[in-house]
């Protein structure tokens, strides 16, 4: 497994607009998924490690925002040719199986993770109600393997402070997990391997 860090989009960036097929079959887009108080976008994906290891956090996180009013949306953007576990077929199961309430989205062309500069999964973007982006890093410490146990902890006070009306800690880690899948030809000029 490749350990790859997000790339640390620039706070205050703008949330980037998508429009991404559901699990569920249904199209969902960023105004969709904006809840009044903010949204988080995270990028994840069914085989990877990384996620293994917090995936029950990110159901637990889901729906504590959405009962707090931020919105919550996962995207898958893993290139199903070289990686079938992450197929639309099988996110469908992971989500059932997770027990995820949030939409769970499959990024085809790959171009909402160019959008996002996403880089690795899981990675994270936290955007506050106008949707700037406020939080971009790790969900916590926790890696598999260090031992650390799995809370949230860095991306729950980013969330507290959101929903608090407080600026976000502006020291903020990156996230580090699995690289992106890139179709061959479709790596974008932020990633470097």
């Amino acid at each position: 497994m490749v350990r790859t860090p997000s790339t640390m989009l620039p706070l205050g960036t703008p949330a980037p607009d998508f429009a991404l097929p559901n699990v569920d079959g249904r199209m969902v887009t960023l105004a969709a998924a904006v809840g009044p108080a903010g949204t988080l976008v995270m990028f994840i994906c069914n085989h990877c490690p990384f996620v293994k290891h917090v995936a029950d956090q990110l159901a637990a996180l889901g729906r504590d925002c959405l009962a707090r009013g931020i919105g919550v949306v996962a995207i898958s953007s893993n290139d199903v040719s070289s990686h079938p576990a992450d197929s639309p077929e099988q996110m469908v199961h992971e989500a059932e199986e997770r027990g995820y309430v949030f939409p769970y989205l499959y990024d085809e062309t790959q171009q909402v993770a160019h959008a996002y500069h996403a880089a690795c999964t899981p990675d994270f973007f936290l955007f506050d109600g106008d949707r700037k982006l406020v939080y971009r890093g790790q969900l916590d410490a926790s890696r598999p393997g260090n031992d650390v146990p799995v809370t949230g902890a860095d991306l729950r006070a980013a969330i507290d402070a959101v929903l608090a009306g407080r600026p976000v800690a502006t020291e903020q880690m990156p996230s580090l997990g699995c690289n992106i899948k890139w179709k061959p030809g479709n790596e974008p000029p932020y990633f470097s391997t």
